[in-house]
């Protein structure tokens, strides 16, 4: 088959573009915007790409048109795909239907950490022997590719996705995940987040309610025990065997955390080993605990779910070390959401606070979701960033991605440590000059948020003369 990928430089359909080529498909794409690294690692697997969106595309006649989210009624190219009636599917779809099929699908949803979950799920299953495929919004850095048909055993039935909640198509506003059929389902959280196509969080409970309704009574789903909004989900039906994680009291799979960071893992009460790795924060432990318990799904011991946790190197753009300068650290992570904010600065706190001398923390942020430019959390934002030393925010005043509120009177409650800026070069400039030797500089965004990394590592060795 022949498909024709519309939107294919964003990550999923990416994705997806790799696992159809891999499947023995022809695949070509368009996107607005064709440009590394995604065009690179497209173009070295063999697949044409086009810039834009121009109608005289239909002359390549693909037995397919697969269109991405990204698509909207306008786009020149779809209107003509409509107007001559040419057969076309969404992503998800045809990833369901296509890469799915007859797969033990193991589906990691949740507001927060689907990309790490997931990362860690394939690891498991990768490092135990289990040859997973995967499609996730990331790279994991045990494999440095964010999606791949299977491992080395080709017969591997097990494919990680991780499951967005996000509109599939303009055609469909069916939430990703439902065309997916998971057997093995995780629920790590669920909180108000894209503001742009969900009125509010019942609507998002809605369409995890209908991601439950798909999971095979045979199947199991892993939910947080400690989140109200999932509780609220599985009332309002579940036909599949329930495992809980987290510290509420009906959780099975709960943990004790030591002082040197390690936590050991316990199932109904009975230990099952202690995980030692490198990563920080609650929010990893509870999205290891999920994992574990997904991989016992499909037959992994939890010890050797552990035992890999602890060769789990973590995802590219998760607290993400960009660089040092003269004992500065300059960190890249994706938090964008007040609550990943919180729980990435925490983990970076705990981590800092293990030094001999006390570290300070300059939060960097751009709030470039569309909820966040839509202001809808926007409240939440002084609380998320209290426990940063210094605060440094960037919002475009003007252009398509211009905030609609006023960054510097949300910020206002944080006083004289938080700081607006609507020029990348004047904030870069500012977080160099306050920066001392042992600061350690987060960055966060879900964009490239203008290369604010490089240039503040740039204008640090300028002024330090020594990097290492």
């Amino acid at each position: 088959m022949h498909i024709h990928i519309l939107g294919i430089c964003g990550t999923f359909m990416g994705g997806l573009a790799v696992l159809a080529k891999a499947a023995g498909h022809t695949v070509t794409g368009c996107d607005a915007n064709v440009y590394p690294p995604m065009s690179t690692q497209l173009t070295e697997q063999g697949i044409e790409l086009i810039q834009g969106y121009e109608p005289e595309q239909t002359k390549l006649n693909p037995d397919l048109y697969v269109i991405g989210n990204v698509v909207s009624r306008g786009n020149p190219l779809m209107e003509e795909i409509l107007n001559r009636g040419l057969p076309y599917m969404s992503g998800p779809q045809w990833i369901g239907e296509h890469i799915l099929q007859d797969k033990w699908v193991l589906a990691v949803a949740g507001t927060h950490g689907k990309t790490t979950t997931s990362s860690m799920l394939a690891w498991i299953l990768e490092d135990c022997g289990y040859s997973p495929g995967f499609l996730i919004g990331g790279v994991p850095l045990n494999f440095g590719i964010s999606a791949r048909l299977h491992g080395k055993d080709a017969s591997s039935p097990f494919f990680v996705i991780e499951a967005d909640e996000y509109d599939t198509a303009f055609f469909d506003k069916r939430s990703k995940f439902v065309h997916y059929h998971a057997k093995t389902a995780i629920l790590n959280n669920l909180e108000y987040d894209h503001a742009d196509i969900f009125p509010d969080v019942g609507a998002i409970e809605t369409q995890f309610h209908h991601f439950v309704r798909t999971v095979p009574g045979l199947g199991r789903v892993i939910a947080n025990a400690n989140e109200a909004s999932l509780a609220r989900v599985l009332a309002r039906g579940c036909w599949s065997e329930v495992e809980k994680f987290g510290s509420a009291a009906d959780a099975n799979w709960t943990l004790t955390e030591h002082a040197d960071g390690s936590f050991d893992v316990l199932f109904n009460g009975d230990k099952q080993g202690t995980v030692a790795w490198r990563l920080d924060g609650a929010h990893n432990r509870h999205n290891a605990l999920a994992a574990i318990a997904a991989a016992r799904h499909v037959g992994v011991p939890p010890a050797e779910a552990i035992a890999a946790l602890s060769r789990f190197e973590n995802v590219r753009r998760r607290m993400e070390v960009r660089g040092t300068v003269s004992g500065i650290t300059v960190y890249d992570d994706f938090a964008h959401h007040p609550t990943a904010i919180t729980t990435t600065i925490a983990g970076l706190r705990q981590r800092v606070a293990t030094q001999a001398q006390p570290a300070r923390i300059l939060a960097v942020l751009e709030p470039r979701s569309n909820t966040m430019k839509l202001g809808a959390t926007k409240a939440a934002l002084p609380g998320s960033l209290s426990e940063a030393d210094l605060v440094f925010a960037y919002g475009a005043t003007a252009g398509r991605d211009a905030l609609g509120w006023n960054l510097a009177e949300t910020l206002a409650p944080l006083g004289s440590k938080a700081k607006a800026f609507d020029d990348l070069d004047a904030l870069a400039q500012a977080v160099a000059s306050a920066a001392q030797p042992g600061d350690q500089i987060l960055a966060m965004s879900n964009g490239s948020f203008g290369g604010i990394h490089e240039k503040i590592i740039d204008l640090l060795t300028k002024t330090c003369k020594t990097t290492t």
